[in-house]
């Protein structure tokens, strides 16, 4: 399949999320145009502001509900390539359909859009390792391979008590396989190629508008509640040491999304792109570390358990990505995405 070049017009979908806001910044400053949706016109104030330089470059759309047949039909005629971004990420929902049927039918419901467009070329999808993971008896390194079916075993058996995280594990797990069922059905005649991005925990500044810490989406939220205000999170010191996963930057998610538009090789594959692994205590000592302080107003920063680390309990061979999309693809250190974070939470009085 052709690959997507500068000049080239993506819709990217959610244009007001933390990550899409990104995306678009991103594809604007390499030269991209982009259409981004949203839900209602208050929504791209914001991002008619800070995307006010590119001038015509970017252009906002509304799709009210993404979840309806043919809710994308408008918004994708004349594009060349789609970053699909806008799915839920919250961990906590009664009935698990509540984050199974947005994520499940907004996806279905653009890529059935997608295949009436005789000229597009790429279509990415944004999934997570929530998809790719599983609790096993035996840890080892997951991968692209991996599908975390172990979620949908427990929602289709367990229902509203199913356990919470699992429910947003499936919901993700389902949107993707939708994604490849209805691409592997399609593909001999359709113009596009489908690339799926498998991140795990987001963290790094925000650009997209929002109106407290409380507002946060999950990932930096979670950070916040750990590494700034323990106090809001309502986790001991002892749990915030031991808490371990796997993470990426913003900055590098936004890139990853253009080099999977630039990549011929990237067509067709689905690819987990990670910085590494940490524990909230990794960034405690970092932020306590940090000299000047990037948030001088808070005259101590908590500081855990210093020294003690959890063990992440998901180890990733996540060597393809980089393969894939070449050496472009840069990683922020966590001295360099904590000091960024801190920064942004002090500018905004957080």
């Amino acid at each position: 399949m052709p690959t997507v070049p500068a000049g080239s017009k993506i819709l990217v979908t959610g244009a007001n999320g933390f990550v899409a806001a990104w995306v678009i910044r991103k594809l604007l400053e390499k030269g991209y145009k982009v259409r981004g949706t949203i839900r209602s016109e208050g929504k791209g104030v914001h991002l008619k502001k800070i995307f006010a330089e590119h001038g015509d470059n970017f252009e906002l759309v509304i799709v009210e509900d993404i979840t309806k047949d043919g809710a994308f039909d408008d918004a994708i005629k004349g594009v060349d390539a789609i970053a699909h971004t806008a799915s839920p990420f919250q961990l906590v929902a009664d009935d698990p359909q509540e984050l199974i049927t947005p994520a499940v039918n907004g996806t279905i419901s653009i890529l059935k859009s997608a295949l009436t467009v005789p000229n597009l070329k790429r279509f990415i999808l944004l999934s997570s390792t929530a998809a790719v993971i599983s609790l096993l008896p035996d840890p080892k390194p997951f991968t692209e391979a991996d599908y975390n079916e172990q979620s949908i075993e427990d929602v289709k058996a367990n229902g509203k008590k199913a356990n919470q995280v699992n429910k947003y594990c499936a919901s993700k797990t389902l949107a993707e396989k939708a994604a490849w069922e209805l691409y592997n059905a399609n593909k001999a005649k359709i113009s596009w190629d489908l690339v799926v991005l498998n991140p795990p925990y987001i963290f790094g500044p925000i650009i997209h508008e929002i109106a407290s810490p409380t507002a946060l989406n999950t990932s930096t939220g979670d950070w916040y509640n750990s590494v700034v205000r323990p106090d809001m999170g309502g986790k001991s010191l002892d749990e915030i040491a031991m808490v371990g996963n796997a993470w990426i930057d913003i900055r590098e998610v936004a890139l990853a999304h253009v080099l999977a538009l630039q990549k011929e090789e990237a067509g067709g594959e689905r690819l987990i792109i990670l910085e590494g692994d940490f524990s909230y205590q990794n960034f405690i000592d970092i932020a306590n570390a940090l000299k000047p302080s990037p948030i001088p107003s808070h005259t101590d920063l908590p500081k855990g358990n210093p020294g003690k680390k959890g063990k992440p309990i998901f180890p990733y061979d996540a060597s393809k990505a980089p393969k894939i999309l070449g050496p472009e693809l840069v990683y922020h250190t966590k001295e360099e995405t904590t000091r960024d974070m801190l920064a942004d939470f002090e500018r905004r009085g957080w």
